[in-house]
């Protein structure tokens, strides 16, 4: 199975823009974009060429792709699938990366990252209306009821780095969560007003239909 190589915080370096791909460090002093915010290598200090057309489009993409952590293989399959759907084919495609489990249980504050979420529901931890689901990229559904299987809770370290994320974690109107039993509910299906990535999807949509 293929993996994402390059460390993350030069991929927020490269798109110039917070990724939150490595948990609290995204939103501490550490952070090497708040350091660094300029693009890794050798030239990176020097502005960078103005770019327009098919680099704009190529870059939009790129943001969406490594935000979400997928290979391209991947968000092309998202892109097919949201242009089947009824109604706006960028809103769609974010509606549908929105849906992953993988990152509905990082948007509930249950994970300190996309990739800690993965890991989570990759090892059998996650339960979604009481089914174990072993799957990062399942789609959620509206009513949908996200749990933990009982063997997280002999583990008090995660336990309490979960519950810790409950003063910091900005939970979306689509999504309902409840720190006490580590549950969380899809309210409704996400909206474009309800991610927060800073993307012209748009872009996308004309790179894919070249």
């Amino acid at each position: 199975m293929g993996r994402l190589l390059k460390p993350d915080c030069k991929l927020c370096r490269t798109e110039r823009v917070k990724l939150f791909l490595k948990g609290k460090k995204c939103i501490s002093e550490k952070c090497p974009l708040e350091k660094r915010p300029y693009s890794p290598g050798e030239h990176g200090k020097s502005s960078r060429a103005k770019i327009a057309g098919f680099s704009i489009q190529l870059r939009e993409k790129q943001k969406v792709k490594r935000y979400y952590g997928l290979l391209e293989k991947q968000f092309k399959l998202y892109f097919k699938k949201s242009d089947k759907m009824k109604g706006i084919t960028g809103e769609n495609l974010l509606s549908l990366l929105e849906r992953r489990l993988d990152n509905v249980l990082y948007r509930l504050g249950f994970s300190l990252s996309r990739a800690h979420a993965r890991q989570l529901i990759s090892h059998g931890y996650i339960k979604v209306n009481d089914v174990k689901v072993d799957i990062p990229s399942y789609l959620t559904k509206e009513g949908d009821v996200i749990s933990f299987k009982n063997k997280i809770f002999k583990s008090e370290i995660l336990i309490n780095m979960i519950k810790s994320n409950k003063e910091t974690v900005n939970i979306p109107s689509w999504l309902e969560a409840d720190f006490e039993n580590l549950r969380g509910k899809i309210i409704h299906l996400p909206k474009r007003e309800d991610v927060s990535l800073p993307v012209e999807e748009h872009l996308v949509v004309e790179l894919y239909s070249r």
